[in-house]
Formats: C-alpha cells, sequence, structure tokens
C-alpha cells in the first residue's frame, strides 16, 4: 500500500527541486532519442537502415568509454553542482544544433553521428556529477526510497517522452522535438540554482585522501569495483544482459516495415517498455523496503527481460508487441533499481562518482554496443532474427551468470531490514519476497 512514507524523500527541498526539474528534461530528452533514430531512418535507403540505426549505439558509447573514467574522478574532486550546470548547458547547445540541422534540411548523416556522440560526450560527465550529488541531498535513510522516486520519474519521463516525440514529429517534424528538448535543460538549470545549502563537493573521512584530476585517482575507483564482487557481478550482468537484449533501435524497422503503424504507432512502441516500467517502479516504492530475496529477484527479473524480448521479435501483432516491450521495462525496473540500492549504500562518498564512472560503461555500453550488433545482425539476417537471438542470448547470459556466482544468487537484504538498512550476503537459504 502506498502511504505518504513512500514519498519521504521528496520532503527535503533540494531533492524535490531536482526531482522535478530532471522529470521535465528527461522527458525532453526521451522525445530526442525517438526523433534521433527516427531522424536517421529517414536518411537512408530501406536496405541501410539496419546498419545505419546500429551505428548510432556506435558513435553514442564511444564517448563513454573515452571519457567514463575521468568523468568519475572528475565528478569526486569538483563541484558536482557547478559541474551539472555546465553540462546541462553544453547539452542544450547540442539539441539546439540538431533543430538547426533539422530546420535547414540538412543531410549530412555524418553531422547527425557527431552531434550525437558529442551529446553522449556531455553525457558521460553529466550522469556522474547528478548520480552522486543526489545522496548528498537526502539522509542515508531516505536514500533507497530516493533512488525508487528517482526510477519512477525516469520512467514517467520515459512514457511521456516517445509518445509526445511520436506526436510531434507526425505533426511538425523532428526539429521541434530537438528545440523543445533545448529548452527543457533549463528546468534543471533552474533547479540548480535555486538549491540552498548544498556544497556540492564530496564528503571525506578525516583519512581519506585528497585528489586531483588523475589516472591514478581513477584507476583507484577501478579498483574499488572490482574488488566488490557484488559491485562487480551486477555490472557485468547489466551489460550482458541489455548487449543481446538491445532492440530499442531496429523500433523504426518494426513500426515501418513490419507492423506497418507509422510514426504515431511508433512513438508508442518506443514509450511501451518505460509504460510497464512506470507501474513496476511505483509498485517498487513500497516493496523494496519489504523484498528479501534480492539476488533470486534481480536474476528472474532479467531472465524476464530476455523472454520478453524474444517474444517482441516474432509478434505480428501491435499489442502483443506493445505488452512484450512494456514487460521489458518492467523487469529492468525491479533489476535497476536493485542494483542502485546495492551500489550506493556500499559506495563511500568519495568514490562515488568513480563508481559511477565504471558503471556507465557497463549499462551504457550493452545497450549501445547491443544497438550496433542489433543493427548488424539485422541487416545480415533480418530484424526478426536478431532480436529473437538477442533475447535467447539473454537468457543464456542470464543462466551463465547465475551459475558462477553463488553470492549474487544467494544475496538477500538482512533479516528485519527496512528501506534504510544496509544489504549483505547470506549463504543460508533467503526468506521470500
Amino acid at each position: 500500500m502506498i502511504s505518504r512514507q513512500s514519498f519521504v524523500a521528496l520532503e527535503h527541498r533540494n531533492f524535490r527541486l531536482i526531482w522535478a526539474g530532471l522529470l521535465v528534461s528527461f522527458t525532453g530528452s526521451m522525445m530526442q532519442n525517438a526523433a534521433l533514430l527516427w531522424h536517421v531512418s529517414l536518411l537512408v535507403p530501406p536496405e541501410r537502415k539496419g546498419l545505419a540505426l546500429g551505428l548510432v549505439g556506435l558513435v553514442r558509447i564511444v564517448p563513454v568509454i573515452v571519457f567514463s573514467m575521468i568523468a568519475g574522478v572528475v565528478a569526486d574532486v569538483w563541484d558536482r553542482r557547478k559541474l551539472m550546470l555546465v553540462t546541462q548547458t553544453a547539452a542544450a547547445l547540442v539539441a539546439l544544433a540538431l533543430a538547426g540541422i533539422a530546420f535547414a534540411n540538412v543531410r549530412h548523416l555524418w553531422l547527425i553521428y557527431l552531434l550525437a556522440a558529442a551529446g553522449s560526450a556531455v553525457g558521460a560527465f553529466d550522469l556522474p556529477a547528478r548520480n552522486a550529488l543526489v545522496p548528498t541531498l537526502v539522509p542515508r535513510e531516505h536514500l533507497p526510497n530516493a533512488i525508487s522516486l528517482n526510477a519512477m520519474m525516469f520512467q514517467m519521463a520515459s512514457v511521456v517522452g516517445p509518445s509526445l516525440g511520436g506526436i510531434v514529429i507526425a505533426a511538425a517534424g523532428v526539429g521541434w522535438v530537438y528545440l523543445f528538448n533545448t529548452l527543457s535543460f533549463g528546468c534543471v538549470i533552474a533547479a540548480l540554482l535555486m538549491m540552498r545549502g548544498v556544497s556540492g563537493k564530496p564528503v571525506r573521512e578525516a583519512h581519506d585522501p585528497e585528489h586531483e584530476v588523475s589516472w591514478r585517482a581513477a584507476m583507484e575507483g577501478l579498483q574499488f569495483v572490482f574488488r566488490a564482487p557484488l559491485i562487480r557481478s551486477t555490472m557485468l550482468l547489466d551489460f550482458i544482459a541489455t548487449f543481446f537484449s538491445s532492440a530499442t533501435a531496429l523500433l523504426p524497422i518494426f513500426a515501418q516495415d513490419i507492423l506497418q503503424v507509422g510514426a504515431k504507432g511508433y512513438g508508442w512502441l518506443y514509450a511501451a517498455p518505460a509504460v510497464g516500467a512506470v507501474m513496476m517502479s511505483v509498485a517498487m516504492i513500497p516493496l523494496t523496503s519489504r523484498m528479501r530475496r534480492r539476488g533470486p529477484v534481480l536474476l528472474c527479473a532479467i531472465g524476464g527481460y530476455g523472454l520478453a524480448t524474444a517474444v517482441f521479435g516474432v509478434s505480428r501483432w501491435f499489442w502483443l508487441t506493445f505488452f512484450c516491450l512494456a514487460v521489458t521495462g518492467a523487469m529492468d525496473t525491479i533489476s535497476m533499481i536493485i542494483r542502485n540500492i546495492v551500489r550506493q549504500l556500499e559506495t563511500p562518498d568519495r568514490l562515488r562518482g568513480r563508481m559511477i564512472g565504471v558503471n556507465m560503461v557497463f549499462f551504457q555500453g550493452g545497450p549501445q554496443l547491443g544497438e550496433l550488433e542489433a543493427g548488424f545482425v539485422a541487416n545480415w539476417l533480418g530484424p526478426v532474427f536478431s532480436v529473437v537471438s538477442g533475447g535467447v542470448g539473454c537468457l543464456i547470459a542470464t543462466a551463465w551468470v547465475a551459475a558462477t556466482t553463488p553470492a549474487l544468487r544467494h544475496y538477500r537484504a538482512e533479516s528485519g531490514e527496512t528501506a534504510t538498512a544496509s544489504v549483505k550476503i547470506r549463504s543460508k537459504s533467503p526468506d521470500p519476497v
């Protein structure tokens, strides 16, 4: 049952400000993500669509791989609030440039790829700063609730954004989508400027060393992640599963050529994962503190993600496709919330940016490289085979991780844990959820 306590993190003014600002900004970003794929699909012949759409994932992941480590260090050294002001402004300029290209009817595909890469580079610095700032805006005991609320907010934007994006694309064109996203960043900038009593600097213990932006500091964060078995295994599982089941890049092909539902139908299909994710994120707000068998639940959720992807690949009925995509969103939300609670609670604040920087390679690298793989396979063997084989690959990979990582299979919350408690590994049979 949802009560006022389920939204306790929103009682903190600074968190409430950034939460509301990000809701608008993420809506614009989701509109732009859908518009970018649609834009690319309009500039290439039908036989090259799969490859061209897959390359979007490649140009987005390269900056993440290049900058993620140093971006994590920057978030652990510089003022995180001021860093976000810079990144949000830069992201707005990238969206404005895309709008200019669309309105001018520039048909150079390489230019769209270049701006997509620039936006990804900006995001590589924004994400560690944002995720490391949020835990400082609420007390530790309210952090799990803040994570659940952030998941709900993100998924709400993911529903509204693509759906609204599809309507705007059909009515006015992709340029207006890019322009709306440009304006949406102003909400986050305003929220950051309105915050009170936030230093934005990492909290350090008396014995913690001071750091500068250096390779040595980056390596310290990498060593921390790979010496923490639970964090390491969840990151690996995230990468493997999303690599095999990243079918979003192929949605324009399914909407245009297989289901033949046009731009509006594409917008709804693109939003379908978020529909399931919103419903699940709302359910997870009260359920998170009661969940005991978190390891098995995590593994089952990712297995369900792969199964739903495979069924989506063979579907020829719009509503079955929509349902399967919604299930992938619901399963991914369960996985995401469990992973984020563990990582945030188990990471010292002075290392939080670097942990997020390393994690960014896994959780963004999987989908983006997966989009590239899906595009190549679709171009070679067709979109249906690409999606179905990806779902099967996700199931196999999940089973392999479960079989080789006993700590993850037996991972559970402490007996009697509330949403504010820490987590640990237990080898005995866990309690039921």
